[in-house]
């Protein structure tokens, strides 16, 4: 059996780099963090090959003194921690002192540095662990890495790298972690020669715009959230714009890029309500609190976080995202996107926007299908045909309706243009937010029915409103057995009351049946209260007056998560007089 010996600090780096420097990606994370908690104000990359054959890194930051030049190709040797105490409150991004030492055992690599004030840069070079000599050399303050030929004296390793474009995709993607973190900081990159990126010092909204494209900028909310020695602040994005993927989901703590399953439940939380279920959202987001409030001492990626307080953080996570998404339309500052970006109009208001005239649609009048639908007392409505000498009301968000296209959508002028609406998703959210208001605040009234409503029932239905009376009255039914099996609907929510009662009871039935009634009334609820408000909201084809019409778009204006139906679907779209002027070819 070989006896037990120690390892040379050769194979001890190389042992390092397999954690450290997993691709150049992983090298140029290091990289970037050097030069970031070296106060850089300017970095600029450049990659061959994917950064395979070469890697460089240049920022104007502190320095490196030509005494500190060797230390810091070694293993362990930093400048950012130096006892148990640092370590538990670190807050700069690097700290292990592994990763230098890690590049230079596994390429060919240069480190040149020079302090602000000293009379020239050193130089010092390694290959494959053997370090070189100090040598004077040419720079302005700062410090530039250059890492060439990455695994050249490991083929082992080297052989488990991708394609030249792939290695490339992850460098960009580091170094976009690190542009948006730090919008403060000029970047630039070049690939083989080509320059991809310049970004100058920006806001976050100018540098998420730059990096992560204009259509993310304009379709997200700002959100700035903080309690308890917590503080939540960035963009999320709208539901309208999702991907298909989670590439463009970006969460930091403390400055640092993190995956945490914690963090994605609760940011999953906010969007279930409003998020189709095979979409993705968009966010950048920065929490931010005491270090010692937080490990990021967990994997040597630093990727990974633990925090004291997860609970804390989970809540106002959720709560500050689930506040800046269910903002009503109506609360909207004038200008601030739609669901979906439009392109920006050149029109004004039409002077004669509020004094629209009925159009000869041929409808039956229902003058109580307001009170049906919302079951209030009709708020004002604009004024039809009123005199010109009357002051113009303001234009709402959603405009004001001008017909009903083949019983399914809602036509409206607004200020850019034309509002399309599907009626029967925004009224089905309608009804889904007032029935969650009323479950929360247990009023959830019920309204008997003058004639009970009998059905033919199984066993299993007629056992499960036995047993179940109570969660029935809580959600505003009232179910009785008529016999082994047959059931009697005696009450229903006022505001479903003119469903089907038949087929809401069945639906209640077999949640209660699948789950147990105190899992529907808790953390199926809002499960159960969307598929009720789909029962009660308007069908295609039900023809609305314009009064109908805009009393919708009112109550849409006014509602939280109004953009989106229980499923995740747009409730409307907004074709700007610019879209419409290039579908007709105006001006051309």
């Amino acid at each position: 059996m070989p006896s037990i010996h120690l390892l040379s600090d050769l194979l001890i780096n190389q042992i390092a780099a397999g954690e450290v420097v997993e691709r150049p990606a992983s090298a140029l994370k290091e990289l970037l963090e050097n030069s970031l908690d070296a106060g850089s104000g300017e970095i600029s990359v450049q990659l061959l090959q994917g950064g395979v054959k070469s890697l460089r890194v240049a920022d104007n930051g502190s320095g490196i003194t030509r005494d500190e030049l060797h230390l810091a190709l070694s293993r362990h040797a930093t400048s950012k921690i130096a006892s148990l105490d640092d370590l538990e409150s670190v807050k700069s991004l690097g700290f292990r002192g592994e990763a230098l030492a890690s590049m230079a055992a596994i390429s060919r690599l240069a480190l040149t540095s020079r302090r602000q004030g000293e009379r020239h840069a050193w130089r010092m070079e390694a290959a494959g662990g053997d370090l070189s000599g100090l040598q004077p050399a040419a720079l302005e303050a700062g410090t530039v890495v250059e890492m060439q030929d990455i695994y050249f004296n490991t083929p082992a390793r080297r052989k488990f790298l991708k394609t030249e474009a792939t290695e490339y995709a992850h460098c960009e993607e580091a170094l976009r972690r690190m542009a948006i973190s730090r919008p403060d900081v000029a970047f630039g990159l070049q690939h083989n020669g080509r320059k991809i990126w310049q970004l100058a010092p920006s806001r976050l909204v100018q540098r998420a715009a730059a990096v992560l494209g204009e259509e993310f900028a304009a379709a997200s909310v700002q959100l700035e959230e903080g309690a308890g020695g917590l503080r939540l602040h960035g963009l999320a994005g709208l539901p309208g714009f999702t991907r298909g993927s989670r590439d463009a989901q970006y969460v930091y703590v403390n400055g640092r890029f993190v995956r945490d399953k914690l963090i994605s439940h609760a940011i999953r939380e906010a969007y279930k309500d409003i998020l189709h279920h095979d979409r993705h959202p968009a966010f950048v987001l920065f929490i931010e609190l005491a270090p010692e409030m937080v490990d990021v001492n967990v994997h040597p990626s630093k990727i990974e976080v633990r925090f004291r307080e997860s609970r804390a953080v989970h809540q106002l996570i959720y709560h500050a995202l689930n506040k800046a998404l269910a903002a009503p339309i109506s609360t909207r500052q004038a200008g601030q996107p739609a669901p979906i970006p439009q392109a920006a109009s050149s029109y004004a208001p039409s002077p004669t926007y509020a004094t629209q005239t009925r159009m000869p649609l041929g409808v039956e009048e229902r003058s109580n299908l307001y009170q049906t639908l919302f079951g209030q007392i009709a708020r004002p409505e604009p004024s039809f045909n009123a005199p010109e000498t009357q002051p113009e009301p303001e234009v709402p968000p959603l405009g004001y309706a001008l017909a009903q296209l083949h019983g399914v959508y809602i036509l409206a002028q607004s200020v850019r243009g034309l509002i399309i609406v599907d009626m029967h998703a925004a009224h089905e959210r309608v009804t889904y937010e007032r029935l969650k208001v009323a479950m929360e605040q247990h009023a959830m009234s019920a309204q008997p029915l003058l004639i009970p409503v009998s059905f033919h029932a199984t066993q299993l239905e007629v056992a499960a409103a036995g047993e179940s009376r109570a969660a029935l009255g809580e959600l505003g039914f009232e179910l009785a057995a008529l016999s082994p099996t047959t059931l009697a609907v005696r009450a229903v929510p006022v505001l479903l009351q003119d469903s089907d009662p038949v087929l809401l009871a069945r639906d209640v039935l077999k949640e209660i049946r699948e789950y147990g009634a105190s899992r529907v009334v808790t953390e199926r609820r809002n499960e159960l209260l969307a598929t009720m408000a789909c029962h009660a909201s308007v069908r295609a084809n039900r023809r609305l007056t314009v009064p109908e019409m805009n009393a919708l778009l009112r109550e849409m204006e006014a509602t939280e998560r109004a953009d989106q139906c229980n499923h995740g679907r747009p409730t409307w779209r907004e074709i700007s007089m610019t879209e419409l002027d290039q579908l007709f070819m105006r001006g051309k």
